[in-house]
């Protein structure tokens, strides 16, 4: 069996979860398999049953674009010259909106099942409107038209298999299946090393509070930001955010680390992507990490922070409540949604709750040391991408025999 991957993230082009999903996933499968993985950028590797090959967009249909829109374009540009290779694969799975055109593209050019995960639903993301402008309605159409049409939905959480029914009512529901995320849980482990700390301006004599993202709408971490004035006074909070979605939202974000520092001095802002020695160190020696997203249909750093033992304060949405046991694991904290735009209706208030549960670990270590402890047993139980690996091939196979048959008749 040989299948197409389609991603636009790929090592070492890796900015958000659906890039590490398919990093570790292509790696497992072709422990298996043959995996050709298709991206975006420039990369050709060959290892053993794993090949990657990177793709350019057209520069004549994206040059002298609006930035806004720019992205919608290179979309459809690289989803037609990642579709042109894909005659000798078996099955074909896209994840993301950015490549599932090629996908569909090839069901129809080359008759070979379609497969699909959603790592998030546009419809969903209304801020994505403030990032993509006008061309958010061509990339919720890109969605939309890929999904009606896949042979298979693998949806990350069976929160976001009830989202995509949601969202998608055409969809039959017999289509999707639910297939966690993972993790390495050789790679990620706690260590005692702390020597990356200092330089990024961490003191490692204070307890900190960590988070790990993207500035974007959907992370919330300005939430956390709002969250310290309610927290013990000089608690230690560690931002490690960047790869901030628009202008707009990194000034935001400017402006209230700069508000929160005049009230307590202990915020350490790390403005660059961490390599994941950097990241584990971090997670490892963290007394909290805090995932404030609004929308989140998985949350693989939560499973990274649960790897290293760190105790979780995550927000009650999504895939975070099939991840994170209350009260065992960690804490989820709940708020009211708008309807439209997933952002808390009472921001103050969640800011105030997310405080009030990372305080209450701050307060008793020992409680945090048994949460930590509990979280790396569950995702060992849970969540080794070694499983996760043969639940797709299962599917494949299935989808495999199916068309075969189907054409015998």
């Amino acid at each position: 069996m040989r299948v197409g991957l389609m991603t636009r993230e790929y090592p070492p082009n890796v900015y958000g979860g659906a890039g590490v999903h398919v990093e570790y996933l292509s790696r497992e499968l072709a422990k298996l398999i043959e995996v050709e993985v298709h991206c975006w950028g420039d990369q050709n590797v060959d290892e053993g049953k794993l090949h990657v090959r990177g793709n350019q967009p057209w520069d004549a249909i994206t040059n002298g674009t609006q930035a806004k829109f720019k992205t919608a374009l290179e979309t459809l540009s690289l989803n037609l010259v990642q579709m042109l290779p894909l005659g000798s694969i078996d099955i074909v799975h896209t994840h993301t909106w950015y490549v599932s055109m090629a996908g569909f593209l090839a069901k129809k050019l080359y008759g070979v099942p379609f497969v699909l995960t959603t790592h998030s639903l546009e419809p969903l993301r209304a801020w994505k409107a403030e990032q993509l402008g006008s061309g958010y309605a061509m990339s919720a159409w890109i969605e939309k038209t890929a999904i009606e049409d896949a042979d298979a939905i693998i949806a990350v959480s069976e929160g976001t298999k009830k989202d995509i029914l949601r969202a998608y009512p055409e969809v039959d529901p017999k289509l999707i299946h639910v297939i966690y995320n993972g993790i390495d849980l050789d790679e990620y482990q706690k260590t005692a090393d702390t020597s990356a700390l200092p330089g990024f301006g961490v003191n490692t004599a204070l307890p900190y509070v960590l988070f790990v993202g993207r500035i974007t709408r959907q992370k919330g971490v300005t939430h956390l930001v709002e969250a310290i004035r309610y927290l013990p006074k000089e608690t230690q909070v560690v931002l490690c955010a960047g790869a901030p979605d628009t202008p707009e939202i990194a000034a935001e974000m400017r402006q209230k680390v700069d508000e929160a520092r005049t009230l307590n001095p202990n915020i350490v802002w790390i403005e660059k992507m961490v390599t994941k020695p950097e990241a584990i160190q971090l997670y490892s020696n963290a007394a909290v990490f805090c995932c404030p997203s609004v929308y989140e249909p998985f949350g693989i750093i939560n499973l990274e922070a649960m790897a290293c033992r760190a105790p979780v304060v995550a927000s009650a949405v999504g895939g975070i409540l099939e991840v994170v046991v209350d009260g065992e694991t960690g804490y989820q904290v709940p708020f009211e949604q708008d309807a439209t735009t997933s952002f808390p209706v009472h921001p103050d208030r969640f800011a105030k709750d997310l405080a009030a549960k990372i305080s209450d670990l701050l307060a008793d270590p020992e409680k945090a040391r048994r949460f930590g402890e509990a979280g790396r047993k569950r995702v060992e139980e849970k969540f080794a991408w070694s499983s996760i690996a043969r639940q797709t091939i299962e599917l494949y196979e299935k989808l495999i025999a199916a068309r075969a048959g189907a054409g015998k008749s």
